[in-house]
């Protein structure tokens, strides 16, 4: 899932991490691999927040990716990992969640 950029910062509030900007040189291969979804590299890896099927506007936290070191440099990608971590967004509807 894409988020607005709202949405995203509501989400960087909330979980320890850094969006990976459309513009970066590695989007094409992402997205390529994943789908079409907002990036997030986070102390776990690489993070997509997929809606959670209860109609609330909120996301759970999914990794894809995890570091092959303690220094972060490079990622193994794995089967998606649904984390603990739950995003709340504001508003009622969720209808800003795409851009």
């Amino acid at each position: 899932m894409r988020l607005s950029p709202a949405r995203v910062e509501q989400a960087l509030r909330q979980f320890e991490a850094q969006a990976i900007p459309d513009s970066h040189p590695a989007m094409e291969q992402l997205r390529g691999l994943f789908g079409d979804h907002t990036f997030f590299l986070a102390p776990n890896g690489l993070n997509i927040v997929e809606p959670l099927e209860s109609g609330v506007p909120a996301g759970k936290v999914v990794n894809l990716a995890s570091w092959t070191d303690e220094s972060a440099t490079s990622l193994a990608p794995h089967a998606p990992e649904t984390t603990e971590v739950v995003i709340e967004f504001e508003g009622d509807d969720g209808s800003d969640l795409l851009n």
